[in-house]
Order: C-alpha cells, then structure tokens, then sequence
C-alpha cells in the first residue's frame, strides 16, 4: 500500500531513455494537475518529443498507482491546451510543436492603459462617469477647507470611520460602531497590512483559485506561502482548506473572477472551520453593494466577528481616485495592525477620507450608490437578454459589475481575447487568475467602465464574438 506520505514514481517509456513522472500526495495540489504539470514540463524541455507515445489512461493508473480519474482528467487538460493528440485505434501522442505558450499577466500598469480600446469592458472597474460631478466639486471643496493636521491618526479620521460605519449599517447590515472600523488605503492596501502586522513569513495562507492575483502576490512577497483551493457554484471550498492555515481570504459576495456568490451553509461551514483550527477568514467585499433579484446573504463578519476580518473600499462604487477603504476585526487584529502603523509609520491617506466624508454628510454617497444599483441593474439586464437569445451561458450576473462567458478551452479563451482586441473591445480571460494551471475558461465582461452608450452600441459585436462556436 502507498501511505499519504509517499511519493508514487512512474517510468514512461521513451525510445531508449526513460522519463520519471512523481506525485506527491502530501501536496496540496490535486493529483491529476500535478501529473499534467509534469507532463508539461517534459514536453516543453525536450524530455518529451513530437510523437512520442503516451501510455493509456489506464495504464498510467496503474503505474502510478492513481485511479484513472486522475490520469484522464490530466490527459483532458493538456489535449484542450494542445499539448497532446489523441489519434484513433491508435494512442495519445505528444504534438509535433508545443502549443503557443500562455500570455504573461498583463502588468498592472498594462491593464490600467489597455482602455485605449475603442471600448473597455473589464471587471473591477467602477462606474466613475456616474458621480454626480456637482457633488463630487463640493465635496473636494468641503475637503480642501479643513485645516492642515499636524497628526494623523494611526486608526484614520474619527468622522470617516463614523461614515464607514453608518455605511456598513444601511448598506451591508454590518453593525459595527466607529471604534471597530480602521480606514485603510483599499483592499489590497489591507491585506498587505494584514501580512506584515498579523501574519509569519512562512505561515500558510488559503486563497481561492481562481482569485484576486494582486492579494496573491502581496501574501507571497511579504514571504508567506500560498494554497490555493478550488471553488465551484457555491463558492470557495472550505472541506478543501488544508490543515495548518493561518489565514483564509475570499470574495464571497461575489466572487473574483467567477462571479459567483457564496452560499449560506458554505459560510456557515467556513466561519465554524476557522473557529475550530484556529485560522481568521479575511472577507474582501468585492462588489458587495451591488446584487439583482437576489436576497442578501449574511456577512461572514457578521456571522463571525471574532474570527472575521472584514475589508471594504471606495474604489468600486465610488472611484480609486479616493484611495480609501476600511477594515473590521478582530481587537487582536486591530491592535496589531495599529502597532505595525506606529513601528512603520505608516497611514492611510486623509485626503480621500475627507471627501468621503462630506459625500455622506450631504446625502450624495446614499444617492450615487441608488443610482449605481439601478444603472448597473439595467446593464446588466441588457447583456444577459442579449446573450439569452443567442444561445450563450453566463455565469455570475445575480450579482457585481461583471458576468462570465464560459469556454470549452484555453484556445478558445484567447482567440475570443484577440477577436475582441481586433474588433476594438477589451475582454478579460479566466487564465490570468489562476496560480496554477488553469482548470476552467471562459471570459469575463465588465460593463461598469463604459457608457451604457458604447454597451449598447457593441452588443451585437460582443455577442458575435463569445457565441458558441459549432464543434
């Protein structure tokens, strides 16, 4: 028998050399993405060849002591990559040429100056055009006649944690009183604290995959090291937490890239796995104002304050402009943070903070979120009629500022890309948030960036380019 611990070896034949494939069943990752990684990487060094046969599925099941799930399933992966052929009453062979290799992530400073396309319909993009431009000229003005401070405080100003607060009542059902609220710089700007205040370098962290790449990478170089576990309809996984976290994030109010909003009983289940083993669940509310013809779940920070760390920020339903979020924890997490602004000095910005401010004073941030809702609620509508009669799936359009288009393979994620980019409208692919080998495709369509003008009048192109294609 193979224990847990072992390490299962496999000889693939090859000519006259011999090729070795291990799986690890101690790792984190899955089995059958291990062996197509594996396989990956032998056809890309030249330790596989165009035309070398692989075993069957079965075969290699049994050599490597797996059930024949796992050897399909990675088989399946690397033929919709293009790596493998299957050839009839004959055999799987690696191709000739390896495929195109996937597009490096697109930097951040790539993705802010793509909008240069005729038209940009990418997610997490806010619906700036929108701020009434009266409201927004007074505010700064209110702003601009505070007196120059001498300190800032550590935890931000006292009159916008007190509008964070009044925010999360009306508009999140978070009731959580200006003491428990620390202004930050946004959500990643958090989760950057977060490591370095509250976490080790060398404590294991929980992310979902696919996920928000920019909260990966923040985790990775603040030296911590990352698992990320799969989600599905309902969200993020927690029976696939691995044993040992310390820390759990996810996007539960609908969920980055997928979509998706995670279910009552999956928050249930996470909040009671974090309490029993001793880990916090860090909650990015991404696009949590925004949900249509869906009831409101709980908050996880409602459900659990103890063992929450809830984050929140402007830049979605307002404008990044403002550089201006908050965080909710746990009071060891809110010490710890608050002494690693003191030891760094270190503080969020006042200036987006005062104009958050006189938004809220004056009524405008309660008017502009009315009429993002009801704006974004029409888009919405809009796109998803249109796709309906065409024959083409959404997914994740009960909530946020985007929907995904899912796609049978890779290929046909970057050929509906450059389409797009061709036709003058920038798309988003499911590839570049995955931190492994990507497991699902498809595209993913912002319509909060644009004008309802320019949506409109792209329709039919955007439809023509993610309709399905005949097999």
């Amino acid at each position: 028998m193979t224990t847990s611990a072992e390490k299962r070896e496999a000889t693939l034949p090859r000519g006259d050399t011999a090729l070795p494939v291990t799986l690890d069943r101690e790792s984190n990752v899955p089995l059958a993405v291990q062996l197509a990684d594996a396989l990956r990487e032998s056809a890309s060094s030249g330790h596989l060849r165009g035309g070398d046969r692989l075993p069957s599925t079965r075969a290699l099941a049994d050599r490597l002591g797996v059930s024949r799930t796992v050897t399909a399933a990675a088989y399946e992966q690397l033929h919709a990559e293009g790596w493998i052929l299957g050839k009839h009453g004959s055999g799987t062979y690696v191709t000739t040429s390896p495929p195109a290799p996937r597009p490096e992530r697109r930097s951040v400073v790539e993705r802010e100056e793509a909008p240069s396309a005729r038209l940009a319909l990418l997610p997490g993009v806010p619906w700036a055009d929108g701020l009434d431009k009266a409201a927004w000229r007074r505010a700064w003005r209110a702003s601009a006649d505070t007196p120059p401070a001498a300190y800032l405080p550590r935890a931000g100003l006292a009159e916008y944690r007190a509008a964070v607060a009044e925010h999360l009542l009306r508009h999140r059902g978070l009731d959580a009183g200006p003491d428990s609220v620390l202004a930050t710089g946004g959500t990643t700007a958090a989760v950057i604290e977060l490591a370095a205040a509250v976490l080790r370098p060398g404590d294991l962290v929980a992310v979902e995959e696919p996920g928000y790449q920019r909260a990966v990478q923040a985790f990775k170089r603040a030296g911590l090291r990352v698992a990320p576990v799969p989600i599905d309809g309902e969200g993020l996984r927690p029976d696939l937490v691995p044993g040992g976290v310390r820390a759990v994030y996810c996007s539960p109010a609908h969920q980055y890239p997928m979509g998706c909003r995670m279910s009552a009983s999956r928050r249930v289940e996470l909040v009671e796995r974090a309490r029993a083993h001793n880990f916090l669940v860090v909650e990015d509310d991404y696009d949590g104002e925004l949900r249509y013809d869906v009831a409101p779940l709980p908050l996880l920070a409602s459900l659990a304050p103890d063992v929450v760390v809830h984050l929140g920020t402007t830049s979605k339903i307002l404008t990044p402009t403002l550089g201006a979020g908050w965080m909710v924890a746990p009071p060891a997490v809110t010490t710890a943070v608050l002494e690693h602004r003191e030891l760094t000095g270190t503080r969020p910005s006042p200036a987006g903070q005062h104009v958050l401010v006189e938004l809220a004073r004056h009524g405008d941030l309660g008017r502009h979120l009315r009429r993002l809702r009801r704006e974004l609620s029409e888009r919405r509508s809009m796109l998803v009629t249109a796709f309906g009669r065409a024959g083409v799936p959404v997914l994740g359009d009960d909530a946020g500022a985007h929907l995904v288009v899912p796609l049978p393979t890779y290929e046909d994620e970057r050929e509906r890309l450059a389409a797009g980019k061709r036709r003058g409208i920038l798309l988003d692919g499911l590839a570049r948030h995955f931190a492994r080998t990507p497991t699902a495709h498809g595209v993913a369509v912002g319509y909060a960036g644009c004008s309802r003008e320019g949506l409109a009048d792209c329709l039919a192109t955007l439809v023509e380019l993610v309709r399905p294609r005949p097999r």
